[in-house]
């Protein structure tokens, strides 16, 4: 009783947000701490992710094919975001883990900076050939037609998309992942209201349709932008932007960009495999492609959490090398993968025997349903594997060893998952079932890698 009742007191206190010591702390408790606001922001990205995908799909197969569309091609987007926030969580951590604050609100201005030029220059490009990277991707010219609003104003929304990513990195660097879970539930949650609202109209307002969900999108992620810059200015917390840090530093900008370039590749290589993966799902027609669309969406619901749990590693391995403090951060380590193949055990075993009862709660087609189940049940066949490699993963980037990674993503990825899933699909016949099982395969594959890796230890010298 008296385990529960601390446990319970240290997730309130995780939920609350006490601001912490990491490199002095239980191991234990860090990890709770960390992971607990980590786990339900992620969860609420899920939740959007879900609520989403159900509206979107009540407008037909064309709308979630669009949709699985433009998230392939945003996942480029995306890659730049996660890896400028991996550079954030790994030099704000580590300057945390050395007590030099000051240093960390720069570097955190330094970040923004680079994120904003980055988002205006992709998102400019992006809204304007949207037309065209959706042809490219495979739809049909009324497909284009039907989704190029979809698209554009989903991309030209992508500076909120960045600076929600590498504003969230920092706040987890500084051991303030509270604030990062409030700006996701914020930002989300907006979302989720605007939703059906913007989509299907209310009273006698006209509905946007499929325009409606990027709308929604927008503006709740803008608003959680607010919410972050917000707590960065205010002065209330360890990680803080005064006026002494507003300088433009272009040494540190080219050192974040350095480092990011590491982070930057693991994510663009890993987004190449998917909008590959898509393209090749694209052959196999719209129901093939809304299927797989619904299962990403599910499957991201339960990886993302996951993430979120594999974060609080990234933390405290870059805290506690600040701190000097090596086998304290690979102890951590350990007993985090351990947490997250339990949690990823307990996921397979429930898709294993209800994936048909989920895919067919986002369609009424049947064609759709089998490929979604599919897809459920052979992916997450390799997610006690997934559990394990998110947490290598996110250990060396927050060492700041972020090339390790990437250079594991080519090879698993692009040399192996890519040939296989044309060899297995189209050549041997499996169509769709052959992607899926390629899937499964390589990122199992992927995360036995990386503890190979890890183990060598070389992430420990790292210097950011």
């Amino acid at each position: 009783m008296t385990n529960l009742r601390e446990f319970l007191q240290l997730v309130w206190s995780a939920i609350k947000g006490k601001e912490q010591d990491y490199t002095t702390l239980s191991i234990q408790n860090s990890i709770i701490l960390l992971a607990i606001p980590m786990i339900l922001e992620m969860l609420m990205e899920s939740l959007f992710a879900i609520v989403d995908i159900f509206y979107v799909g009540r407008l037909g197969a064309n709308a979630l094919a669009i949709v699985g569309l433009t998230e392939s091609i945003l996942m480029i987007i995306y890659a730049v975001g996660m890896g400028i926030s991996i550079a954030a969580t790994a030099l704000v951590s580590r300057r945390i883990g050395e007590k030099k604050y000051r240093e960390a609100g720069s570097i955190t201005f330094q970040l923004i900076v680079t994120g904003i030029v980055l988002a205006l220059l992709m998102g400019g490009i992006a809204t304007f050939f949207a037309g065209d990277l959706l042809s490219l991707m495979g739809a049909a010219p009324e497909l284009v037609a039907e989704g190029v609003t979809y698209a554009q104003v989903i991309f030209a929304g992508n500076v909120a998309i960045l600076l929600l990513f590498l504003i969230n990195g920092a706040f987890r660097g500084a051991g303030l992942p509270h604030l990062a879970m409030r700006t996701l539930w914020l930002a989300n949650g907006i979302n989720i209201v605007l939703d059906p609202l913007l989509i299907f109209g209310i009273g006698s307002i006209e509905g946007l349709g499929l325009a409606g969900a990027a709308w929604a999108t927008t503006i709740g992620r803008s608003l959680g932008v607010v919410y972050q810059l917000y707590h960065l200015f205010n002065g209330k917390h360890v990680l803080k932007i005064t006026g002494d840090n507003l300088v433009i530093s272009l040494k540190m900008i080219l050192r974040i960009l350095k480092l990011s370039s590491g982070g930057v590749g693991q994510y663009l290589i890993d987004s190449a495999s998917w909008i590959f993966l898509t393209r090749l799902m694209a052959e196999f027609g719209s129901n093939a492609l809304a299927g797989y669309t619904i299962a990403f969406r599910v499957i991201t619901f339960t990886l993302l959490p996951a993430w979120g749990l594999s974060s609080a590693a990234a933390t405290l391995v870059g805290q506690n090398l600040g701190a000097r403090k090596a086998i304290r951060a690979e102890l951590a380590v350990w007993l985090t993968a351990r947490y997250n193949m339990v949690f990823m055990a307990v996921i397979t075993l429930l898709f294993l025997l209800f994936g048909k009862h989920v895919s067919s709660f986002f369609t009424r087609e049947a064609e759709v349903i089998g490929i979604a189940t599919d897809a459920l049940q052979i992916i997450t066949l390799g997610y006690i594997f997934f559990g394990l490699g998110m947490v290598m993963v996110q250990a060396f980037n927050g060492a700041g060893d972020t090339r390790t990674p990437a250079f594991i993503n080519i090879f698993v990825l692009w040399v192996i998952e890519i040939p296989l899933a044309y060899l297995m699909a189209v050549y041997l016949g499996f169509a769709a079932t052959g992607v899926f099982i390629v899937i499964a395969f390589c990122h199992s594959l992927h995360a036995l890698v990386s503890w190979w890796l890890f183990r060598r230890g070389t992430w420990k010298r790292v210097k950011v």
